[in-house]
């Protein structure tokens, strides 16, 4: 059987940001494969498998989901809230990745659900180092719920 590669599905409506993602995640010694959304509503269109992410082999569910807060279209905790609701989402594992750090932000997050909140660092070497560590935790020692990738 060959070994999955993990699927991080972050939402990040910042291009400048999603560059910096998307070249840490690129400086990984594992392989992982990042997909970006821009905004709430595509990321409960890639989940449900609706639209234009309808095709589950080129766009596998993800194995983690990382959000950030201020979004266009529908906030990060009203993804969060609605994908906690719903049984073939509800233990993905949640990352909020997001530049807030106000401590009503980081409540709500974790009261609607999310598993770690994590403010974006503002120099690229730390977003690589955070990306690290992150993938290293979720994707390779947690051990996650039964469910889609059980």
């Amino acid at each position: 059987m060959t070994p999955v590669t993990p699927i991080v599905l972050a939402v990040e409506d910042d291009p400048n940001d999603s560059v910096l993602l998307d070249r840490a995640f690129g400086r990984l010694k594992a392989p992982v494969r990042l997909e970006i959304v821009a905004d709430g509503q595509q990321a409960l269109d890639y989940l449900a498998g609706r639209g234009n992410y309808a095709d589950r082999y080129r766009y596998p569910f993800p194995h983690l989901l990382l959000l950030d807060i201020k979004l266009p279209r529908l906030s990060g905790l009203a993804v969060l809230e609605q994908v906690r609701a719903h049984p073939d989402t509800k233990r993905l594992p949640i990352v909020m990745l997001t530049s807030s750090d106000q401590g009503i932000d980081v409540a709500r997050a974790y009261d609607g659900g999310a598993n770690s909140y994590l403010v974006k660092p503002s120099e690229p070497h730390a977003l690589r180092e955070l990306v690290a560590a992150l993938t290293e935790y979720w994707l390779r020692f947690n051990q996650p719920a039964e469910g889609r990738h059980g």
